[in-house]
């Protein structure tokens, strides 16, 4: 999926020009469930994209076959291809202490490549409680910076009694929004500023 800020991306009221996509985001969500939170949020973290930015989801995890020496895979290979296409990558941890064996395939078959040396990457977490996600938040960071990326995030502490999207699959909550917000500057040149869609509290 791509949410293409022209105007004619997933979530109406995208706006910009192509001369204004100067930075694209790469999104991994680190869950083989379409419907699971983790893969909601990072869809809705495209409508908080600054101007300037672009945003693809990657959608492949389930067909990431192991490592091994050889020739790589054309699933492994169509990923390396994506996130050397973009300029950063946006990607949410799941809340439990295990990674799904499928993510930890593509990120081995992306540190064989040097896919991710020197590359930006934002790690996002959600948990009900404080430090919840913690310790998949803190494999990913060993994994990445192991692969020689800049690794940044955060945990985003959510309510469960809280609705967290609207039927647009937008995030709802003001406040986190604002922490979404703040996790994907940090993937941004510091001359883009403002997110394009902004919702009223």
């Amino acid at each position: 999926m791509v949410l293409d800020i022209q105007g004619i991306g997933q979530f109406p009221g995208n706006t910009g020009t192509p001369w204004e996509q100067r930075v694209k985001i790469i999104g991994i969500a680190a869950s083989l469930n379409r419907g699971s939170f983790i893969n909601r949020l990072l869809a809705a973290a495209g409508a908080e994209l600054p101007r300037g930015v672009s945003f693809e989801e990657w959608r492949g995890l389930d067909d990431i076959p192991p490592y091994t020496r050889g020739p790589v895979p054309a699933p492994a290979a169509a990923l390396a291809g994506l996130v050397a296409s973009g300029d950063a990558v946006l990607l949410t941890a799941p809340e439990h202490s295990l990674l799904p064996p499928e993510l930890t395939y593509a990120l081995e078959w992306m540190a064989a490549r040097d896919g991710l040396s020197g590359k930006h990457v934002a790690v996002m977490s959600a948990s009900a409680r404080a430090c919840g996600a913690m310790w998949a938040q803190a494999e990913l960071y060993k994994r990445l910076q192991s692969a020689g990326a800049v690794v940044m995030g955060a945990e985003l502490v959510i309510s469960p009694a809280c609705p967290h999207f609207d039927e647009y699959g937008r995030l709802r909550p003001a406040a986190l929004r604002d922490q979404v917000r703040t996790v994907v500057r940090q993937l941004c040149p510091a001359g883009i500023l403002e997110p394009v869609l902004s919702l009223s509290t």
